[in-house]
């Protein structure tokens, strides 16, 4: 790991926009010097960044609900920080914030515009995830969108990962059955096994279709969708009438440069959308900000009391983020994707 002395800042820019997946040419590694902070700025220590799907469509320049990063800029990212050097009064050296520094080990920000983290509440780690960004869109997503109610069956894709591991166990403690679809029998194991869902599907297996069916006998209630794609093909027939369906996530076609091959699905959707009177709602987390004192009480209580469980994929330095980022859109992440920079 770096020195937190040392006068170099590296950086990750977005070097050009990638065309399908990103790729290394798409990223270029700087090294500058530490900036200096001014008057009511501190000067942040990045330990951990957060890479979460989304980004993909940061590296985008077409229309979305965020601005893209430009050609040059530094790659956006949460990540929880210590404060090294302090020109503001309301945060002091060795506070540990929670900011946007992006893909970078060192930022200047505004002293008050970050957010202080107790580190002895819960590892400073857990605000990019299950007590952050992530278990915040489970929680918003599945609470006012998905309204689940005691007895009815709870789908979510990607289960082992960071917003659907949240989404099946708030699933349970809601008093719901909560059947998860995740990729490989590792995964599955985990979530079925150890976050306590009451089954596991595998998203890989050629009789997927078959295998929901059998495990959701009564049809499904809420699906909260983070994938799309042949998931969602083997969830639309299942679909109860009047259920809800947050949208979250397409990471299957994130990198997708075209339309997929095949019959246009547009009518079969379309029609049960009317006969099942069924509820689509995209949503982004943000849209739901005010949840967020609801939420630390409620999650972070559950997790004290182990009712609640997470898991971390941690790589160490700046320089395998890429490499990390482009296994997390194949989904080679098991848990919350964390970059560690300094220890």
């Amino acid at each position: 790991m770096s020195d937190p002395t040392q006068s170099i800042n590296r950086r990750i820019v977005l070097a050009s926009r990638p065309k399908g997946e990103p790729r290394d040419e798409n990223f270029r590694l700087e090294s500058l010097p530490v900036p200096a902070p001014g008057e009511g700025q501190a000067l942040l220590r990045t330990l951990f960044l957060s890479l979460d799907p989304y980004m993909r469509g940061r590296m985008s320049d077409g229309p979305s609900y965020a601005a893209p990063v430009q050609i040059g800029e530094v790659m956006t990212a949460r990540t929880v920080s210590e404060v090294v050097e302090s020109k503001s009064p309301a945060v002091k050296v060795g506070d540990i914030v929670l900011c946007d520094a992006g893909w970078q080990e060192y930022t200047v920000a505004d002293g008050g515009k970050v957010q202080k983290l107790d580190p002895t509440a819960a590892p400073v780690s857990t605000a990019l995830g299950v007590l952050g960004m992530p278990g915040l869109t489970a929680y918003t997503g599945l609470l006012n969108i998905g309204q689940p109610k005691p007895g009815e069956t709870v789908v979510v894709a990607a289960a082992a990962g960071a917003v659907g591991a949240v989404v099946g166990q708030l699933a349970k403690i809601w008093g719901c059955r909560a059947i998860g679809i995740a990729g490989g029998p590792e995964k599955c194991a985990y979530v079925a096994k150890e976050l306590g869902f009451d089954a596991c599907l595998d998203h890989r297996s050629e009789n997927l279709a078959a295998e929901l069916k059998a495990a959701c006998p009564k049809g499904i209630d809420v699906y909260f969708e983070n994938v799309g794609g042949k998931v969602f093909e083997a969830v639309l027939p299942l679909l109860n009438p009047f259920s809800r369906i947050p949208v979250c996530g397409m990471i299957s076609s994130y990198n997708a440069t075209e339309l997929p091959a095949g019959p246009d699905q547009t009518p079969v959707l379309m029609r049960s959308i009317l006969t099942k009177r069924l509820t689509f709602r995209g949503f982004i987390v943000m849209d739901y900000a005010s949840q967020y004192p609801d939420f630390i009480r409620d999650v972070g209580g559950w997790i004290r009391e182990g009712k609640l469980k997470y898991r971390e994929d941690v790589v160490d330095g700046i320089e395998n983020t890429v490499s990390a980022f482009q296994g997390l859109l194949k989904g080679k992440n098991f848990g919350k994707m964390l970059v560690r920079m300094h220890r």
